[in-house]
């Protein structure tokens, strides 16, 4: 399992935090690697990536279940791979402190059946670099919207 967890600061409140990690159609652009996404309803929707990796090019689609809305400070999501055989979760929570908020980002992944041991190093070197790229993406939309 590859796990990766960034914290930022944003000197804003935690209801404008709120206000933009709770619509998808803000952030999902926000994604490293994002390509398109299509929403099926509030708490579902697919999303497809493209990068590359150590010269590899690959697109990957996934399945977003949001699992949890707990306004205005935890959304909790589920992950599973439609192009590739793989699961995971990952959540956002928000704490206000003195005017400012702490945001935090976690995803896990965890790459399964016979590609599992070729993606396995893959996502474990991406995984954290996407928690910390996406994290610090939001921070900087939501300093911007605030």
């Amino acid at each position: 399992m590859a796990t990766g967890t960034h914290t930022v600061e944003i000197p804003t409140d935690v209801q404008a935090v709120w206000d933009y990690v709770s619509d998808l159609e803000k952030w999902a652009i926000t994604v490293p690697a994002y390509k398109e996404h299509e929403i099926i309803n509030e708490k579902q929707s697919i999303w497809t990536f493209e990068g590359n990796v150590k010269g590899i090019k690959k697109t990957i689609k996934a399945q977003v279940d949001i699992t949890e809305w707990n306004e205005p400070s935890n959304i909790k999501f589920e992950l599973k791979g439609l192009s590739d055989n793989f699961t995971g979760s990952g959540n956002f929570t928000a704490q206000e402190v003195k005017a400012k908020t702490t945001m935090t980002c976690t995803v896990e992944v965890n790459a399964g059946g016979l590609s599992g041991a070729m993606l396995t190093p893959i996502i474990k070197w991406a995984v954290p670099k996407v928690a910390t790229r996406l994290t610090e993406s939001i921070a900087r939309k939501i300093a911007v919207y605030s």
